[in-house]
Formats: structure tokens, sequence, C-alpha cells
């Protein structure tokens, strides 16, 4: 580039070769103050030049050469409005160009212009990915690495800083304008002070926040995780002092690293042959474990949704697993180890062996719960990544997040044992839907239920025994609703108001001085009525709510001698009376018609054979779809779920798209399993060309556009 500069200032304007585009722009030069000046700048095959005029022999003032790490930024109206010029920029090596022009199609045209030279141009490596590629040629000759590395300091552990990153990236590169809210400057400035960031690891009292740091920043600056790498295998190779405790933070950066993102191709092969490098050298040593465990790593590992925690790093330092905590209906309980690599499928298989639910006709599932809402995940999520957004969640709601182990797909509900653990989790997941109001039930059966729940959780009746709330028992959306349609009746209209209805307009008081105090008075009546009708609900609430318990408690009497195992049997024999028991109800919009008009509120219901639609509280379907007569279903659009039965479409608004998916994916895979791979030609899944749907076809194939959460 030198003798480029150097050649070029001796020529003069008139023996300038291949001239491309040429003209009068306004560049911005920094001093004391920024000030725009006028220069006569020239766009040739290797560089951009301005001179002090157009004429002969006029003075070259600067020149920036172009090679295909240069970029350019195009012109925008923000700039536009505050300046009145039109603005380019032209990032190069050691020169930023700001330029400025009245004219938008000139600004555009030299902007097309410099691109498309930069286009032309080769890539340009660095000296550390000539290397790299030397050393990946020579790797079957010790020596000649030996030769390779000695001779070369770049590739070696140093304690002086890094001015430059060891990998090409482009000047000014707009990437990091999405994450400008973050703080971030350039990717190239980035990646400096990442190796910044890893020399303070040597001498950090506490090292996981800037571990964290390093790890949070390659996940939003994808580029840089290659360079992360690099830096990393540079820092610990040829350390002076490879044993100490300053230089094994390297190795565990590393080790959280390997464990969050896999680099590309090149420099996966680059760190595998240092990971061996130092097996064969250090055998038995720190390193050599750390190699050991992060090569493991790196045949599991993808790509990671979330930075690991403050728990999980520590853990990878020490190369040791997690303890997971994972709650099954009821008040039990498991703990179970997890790495960074666990999937939900994995933790739920464990978790069948652990309760023997091994040979169960019905399929289970993780779900992330709270105390108001709970969703499954799906079954190729990381365990690692959903214990990090709790820390997350639990930090901005103030909420206690845990993982359950649950029911997913009920297919059977016949086959379960009465003396199983599988009864009980029918049983605690069919109260579950009770409490929601999500079993339709008249007043009766539903006080029944409650005192049901009460003797097989509290047994015989006692005035001594602490009773739940009602709203662990009975169903507060239907005491709510009672009350209120009973206040809702029309009341009497005091006189004084009847008086003012009557009055006419032009006898009101004019606007003037009293009119604010007119309706400071109103807006406190009103205020003051709301505040009534607000006691008045609650003191009825409490006055139902008190009746309601009272039937219960009685129920519970007569329920003596029952025992825990009657009272679920019972409890769910009431239960089964409604035709969409096992289902999974989901609240949508229906679609009457393609206008986009739609009718009130219904339930969806997904169940083992079919899926239909009630009208929410009623018990009996108002439309019901047998599997084998869908012929496709998928999301249309963000919030829009359709389906396809026969020739009719039905269109839904949810916000529950990917959970009905998931959940119609994992009954439709399941039959497909249990009828011998699409012995069944009405129930055969096939692959759908349409992103998110799936067109249920005669064509055995076991491929699913999206597999299911969890198999048996």
């Amino acid at each position: 580039m030198k003798s480029l500069i150097i050649e070029k200032n001796k020529m003069g304007l008139e023996e300038e070769p291949e001239l491309l585009v040429k003209g009068w722009l306004l560049r911005e030069v920094r001093g004391s103050w920024i000030k725009q000046r006028r220069y006569w700048f020239v766009l040739s095959q290797d560089s951009l030049d301005y001179y002090s005029g157009p004429e002969k022999g006029a003075r070259r003032l600067g020149t920036l050469v172009l090679t295909n790490l240069c970029s350019v930024i195009w012109p925008d109206k923000q700039t536009y409005k505050e300046t009145g010029y039109w603005s380019i920029t032209v990032y190069g090596r050691k020169h930023c160009y700001r330029l400025y022009t009245k004219h938008f199609n000139e600004a555009v045209h030299w902007a097309c212009a410099i691109q498309k030279i930069i286009d032309t141009k080769s890539p340009v490596e660095t000296p550390t990915q000539l290397l790299i590629r030397d050393i990946e040629e020579n790797k079957f000759n010790p020596e000649v690495v030996e030769h390779i590395y000695q001779h070369n300091p770049i590739l070696k552990y140093t304690q002086g800083p890094l001015y430059a990153p060891l990998l090409p990236f482009p000047y000014g590169s707009l990437e990091h304008t999405y994450h400008s809210g973050k703080g971030y400057g350039s990717v190239r400035e980035e990646a400096v002070k990442l190796f910044n960031c890893l020399q303070q690891l040597e001498s950090a009292r506490e090292p996981v926040p800037i571990i964290q740091g390093v790890l949070q920043t390659c996940l939003d600056l994808r580029p840089l995780r290659d360079e992360v790498y690099c830096q990393l295998v540079k820092q610990t190779s040829y350390t002076p002092s490879p044993y100490t405790a300053a230089h094994l933070r390297y190795w565990q950066l590393l080790t959280c690293m390997s464990c969050t993102f896999l680099p590309g191709p090149n420099i996966l092969k680059y760190l595998r042959f240092h990971l061996k490098r130092i097996q064969s050298q250090s055998p038995e040593s720190e390193m050599d474990n750390y190699a050991s465990f992060i090569s493991e790593a790196l045949e599991k590992t993808k790509c990671r949704e979330c930075v690991p925690s403050w728990e999980e790093i520590q853990m990878l330092m020490n190369r040791q697993e997690m303890l997971c905590t994972v709650h099954y209906p009821g008040p039990g309980l498991c703990q179970i180890y997890i790495s960074s690599h666990t999937t939900a499928n994995e933790v739920v298989r464990r978790m069948q062996e652990k309760l023997g639910l091994q040979e169960s006709k019905n399929t289970f599932a993780l779900y992330e719960q709270n105390a108001v809402w709970e969703q499954a995940i799906a079954g190729s999520t990381l365990i690692a990544d959903i214990l990090t957004s709790f820390t997350t969640k639990e930090s901005e709601s103030k909420s206690q997040w845990k993982l359950c182990f649950k029911l997913y797909c009920l297919l059977d509900a016949d086959s379960i044992s009465v003396d199983s653990i599988e009864y009980f989790f029918l049983f605690e997941q069919c109260h579950e839907m009770v409490v929601r109001g999500q079993l339709p039930a008249c007043e009766e059966d539903l006080q029944a239920l409650a005192a049901l729940r009460l003797q097989c959780l509290m047994g015989d009746f006692s005035t001594h025994a602490p009773c739940p709330p009602l709203d662990e028992l009975f169903p507060g959306d239907m005491l709510e609703a009672r009350v209120l349609m009973s206040l809702s009746a029309p009341q009497a209209t005091p006189p004084s108001q009847v008086a003012a209805q009557g009055c006419p307009t032009t006898q009101r008081f004019p606007t003037g001085l009293l009119t604010g105090t007119l309706w400071s008075h109103t807006a406190t009546a009103v205020h003051k009525q709301k505040v009534e009708q607000d006691m008045r609900l609650r003191s009825r609430l409490k006055e139902e709510a008190a009746a309601v318990m009272a039937s219960i408690l009685e129920r519970w009497k007569g329920l003596a001698g029952y025992s825990r195992r009657d009272s679920m049997a019972a409890y769910l024999t009431i239960a089964r009376q409604w035709s969409g028991f096992g289902c999974t109800l989901y609240e949508v919009d229906f679609y009457i018609s393609s206008t986009g008009s739609f009718s009130q509120k219904l339930w969806l219901g997904v169940a083992a054979t079919s899926v239909s639609l009630y009208k929410q509280g009623e018990s009996e379907a108002l439309e019901s779809f047998p599997y084998g007569q869908i012929c496709s279903y998928g999301v249309s659009d963000s919030n829009t779920f359709k389906i396809t039965a026969g020739d009719r479409d039905l269109t839904f608004e949810t916000t529950k798209l990917t959970e009905i998916m998931q959940l119609m994916n994992a009954y439709f895979s399941a039959i497909h399993r249990q009828r011998g791979k699409g012995e069944d030609p009405d129930i055969t899944i096939t692959e759908s060309t349409e992103v998110g749907f799936h067109h249920l076809a005669s064509t055995p194939t076991p491929t699913l556009l999206e597999l299911p959460s969890h198999p048996v």
C-alpha cells in the first residue's frame, strides 16, 4: 500500500490511469472544530484521491486505498434534514472520508461506484490466517510446525496489547449499529477490546463477570466468536508459566466458549489441532484435562440462546455438571445432574426412568412454570438456556419460576393403573383445569370435585385441619361472573339525575369561573361511586365465597371413610363425564368469514383423536374434526392459526401458536408410531413445502416439518 501511495503521489492529475468518477465534493475536516472544505475527488481502480482542484498539475492532498475490507455508508435522510447535504462515508484502514453533496443522485452515484470497486477486490488475509493455513498444510510434520511457531510471535502468548484483530474485519463495519444501544463500537474495535479483557483475567479476583462479558459480546456480535477462539489459542501457546492459576483462566474461558459457541470450520480445525498438541506436550496435567473436556464439548455444542449463568460458568470452570431441580404434579421433585448440552428430551427420558414411566402409552413433557403461567418446552431446547432465562425473569417479575414434568399427550387414559404415579399426574392436572375454569361442569359437580379434592389432600373432615383457600378448590372466574351478573341488574335513577337529564342545554352554566369547580365535583362523584361499587363487589364476593365454601365443607363431611385412592377415582369419574376429557384447551378468536369479523372467544380443544371447538363454559362441542378429516394445519401469519378440514378453512387468532403446533405434531407423531408408521393412509404425515404448514396425505413419509417435542 505504501509503494502504491508513493508512486501515485509522484504523478500529476493528467497522468492518472482509469479514472472512473471525478467531481467536486465537500469533505468533513476535523481540527479545533469540525468544518467542511471543497476538494476535487477522483475515483480509480485502486483508490479514492482528492486534489486541490481539477486543473492539470493540481496537488494531491490525500489518498484512501480501497481493499475488500473498506466499507461505504450510503446517504440517509436524517443527515440531509440536519445539514442540508446528502452524505456518504468511506471507511479505509487508516482514513475515514465523510463526503457531502447537495444532490442525492450524485451521492448515490459516488456510493455505487466506490462499492463496486470494493466488491472487485480479492479478500485480504491477515498474517494469522496465512499461518493457520501453513500449520494445517504441515500438521503431520512436527518440525515444520515447531519452526512456524518459533519464528512467528503472533501465534504465541504475549503480555503486550493487541493493536489489530487477528482476523480480517471490515473497516467501520455497519454490523455494530444494530447493537449501538448496548454501547458497542465497530467489530474491529471490539476485537481489540476483547483481547484486553482476556489479559485482565490473569489478575482478576473474580473472573466470572469478565467471562460473562466476553460471552455476551460474542453472542451479540457473531463475527467475534472466531476472533476470540484465535486469541485464546494464542494465549494458551508457549506460556511462560503454564501451570499457574492465572494461566488456567484462559483455559477456563476456552471451556466456556466451547460450551456456548462453535467456531467456523477453519478455526475449528485449528482449535482441534491445538488441543491435541497441548495434550501431547503436557500429558496428565490440568491443561490436558481442560483440552479433553473441550474436545468432547465441541462434539455436542449447538449455538446457545443465552449466555451461561453465573452458576453454570462456575461449574464449567471446574469441569462439573449442574444440579437441576425438576418438579412434578403434587409436592414431588427430582434432582438431576445436567450439562450445558442436556436437552429437554433427555431430562424427560431420565424422569420417566426415575418414576417408572417408561412403558406408559402417554407422552410427557417439561414445562416452564410460575404461579400464573406455564408453557411446554420444545424437546430440543437446552435446559441450561431455560435455567438462565429463569434468572432473568425472576429479576424482572419477582415471581418464582420452576421446571415441571407433566403429562403432555393423553393418548390412553383408560390404561392408567389407579395405583400408579401416572394416575396421580392425571388427577393433579385435571384439578388444574378445574381451578382454571377449563372443565365445563355444573356448580353442583364443581362443589363435589372440591370436596373430593379436600378428602384426597386432608383425609376425613376435621375442624382442626388447615383448609386450603377457595381459589385452590373452585374456579374463581365462575364465582366472580355470578356476582357481577347479580350486581348488573338495573337500578333506579336518582331524582336529581332524572331532572338533570330533562334539563335543556341552554339552561346549563356557561363556561367560565365555575367550570373547573363543576368538573371537579363531577369527577369526585364518579370516583366515589366507583369506590362504592368496588366495595360492594368485594363484599358480595366474600359472601358468595363463604356460602360456596360452607357447601363444599358439608359435602366433605359426607365423604368420611373415603381413602385417597377412592377420592381420586371418584374425582376423575365426574371429570370423565365431559366428552372433551383429556384435551388441552386454548383460548382463540374464531373467524366466521374471510372479511376479518370473528365470533366471541372460543376454546380450541386439542385431543388424542380430534380437534374441537367449544363455547367457553359449555360442555358440548360446537364442532369436532377427527384427525382423519384434517388435510393441513399451520401458522398463516404472526398470530393466526389455520386448519383445513375437507373443503373448509378454519382460521383462529391466538397467542398460543407454537404450543398448538407442537401439541398437534406430537399427537400426529404418536398416532403414526402406534399404527405401524403409516399403515393407516388417513393420518399419514408428509412434509409440507409451505413454511409453517403440515399437509396430511396417503404417501407414508416419517419426516415432520417440526418434530414432536417429546417421544415416548
